[in-house]
This record gives structure tokens, sequence and C-alpha cells, in this order.
């Protein structure tokens, strides 16, 4: 199995050893964060904030002050919101990650596919052409299998009549 800096076992990170903690509270924050931001009264909330905001347009005379509420408001939530996703498409990556090298280690799959990920680009697209060029190879093999099969049935039916 690769390294990583993950323990499946007790979900942590080796940083969050390192960090005094920081790196653990980081992550709880932007797992509850993520979490609620995709629930639907989230939404709602956000949505009746807009309508809000548009509704007080003729009270504040549509002001430049109005609009940098607004502006203001939805850039500063972008940004935050920016490092909790990624925040958790990196915990989500690793996961799967550390479950798909578990399941090539424990199976017939090739264990030199684990780790992969951490070569360039181009190693991985060398190793992509050669599995296609496999695959292609096995459906011809199968095809020919399959052909020779019904010839040889083809044949025994000639034979036993």
């Amino acid at each position: 199995m690769r390294a990583t800096n993950q323990d499946p076992a007790a979900g942590k990170n080796e940083h969050d050893h390192k960090d005094g903690g920081s790196g653990k509270l980081f992550g709880d924050v932007a797992n509850r964060t993520s979490q609620a931001a995709g629930r639907a009264l989230t939404f709602m909330i956000a949505a009746g904030v807009v309508i809000v905001w548009a509704a007080t347009g003729p009270v504040f005379h549509y002001s430049d002050t109005w609009q940098l509420v607004i502006n203001t408001g939805t850039t500063i939530v972008t940004f935050l919101m920016v490092f909790l996703i990624q925040n958790s498409q990196n915990r989500d990556g690793a996961a799967i990650q550390v479950k798909l090298d578990e399941l090539i280690r424990v199976s017939a799959a090739h264990n030199s596919f684990v780790g992969i990920e951490h070569l360039t680009d181009d190693e991985i697209d060398e190793i992509r052409t050669k599995c296609e060029r496999r695959a292609e190879a096995g459906k011809v093999g199968e095809e020919t299998v399959k052909s020779t099969g019904k010839k040889a049935k083809r044949a025994a039916d000639l034979v036993t009549e």
C-alpha cells in the first residue's frame, strides 16, 4: 500500500498532531460547514437574504452602498467557500485513494498501480494507454474464443447428426 499521511483507522492526519491541532480544528469546521452549506435550508436562507436585499433597493434608492453590501457579502462567502470545498475534496480524494489502494492490494489486480497518483501526467497517460491496449486485446481475445466456441459447437453438431 502506498505511504500516506492518513491513518485510516484513526481517521486523522499526521499534520493534526504536528500543528497543535489546528489542522484537526479546521478539518472539523470545514466538514461541518460544507455539510451545512449543502442543505436545502441553507440555500433557502441565502435566497431569502438576496430577496431581502433586493426588496430594500427602493428604500436605499439603489445606492452604491446598497450594491456594495451584497457584493462584499457574496465575495467573502465565495472566498471562504473555496477553501472549504477544496478541503472537502482533498479529504474525499485521499479517502477514496486509500480505499482503492487497499482493493488493489487485496485483489488480483496489479499491485504496481498502487500509488500511481504520485506520477507525472505523462507517466499516468502512458499507463492509461497501456491499460486501454490490454483491455482492447482482451476484448479481441474474448471475441476469438466465442467465435471458436461457436465453430466447435457447429462442428460437433454436424458430427452427431
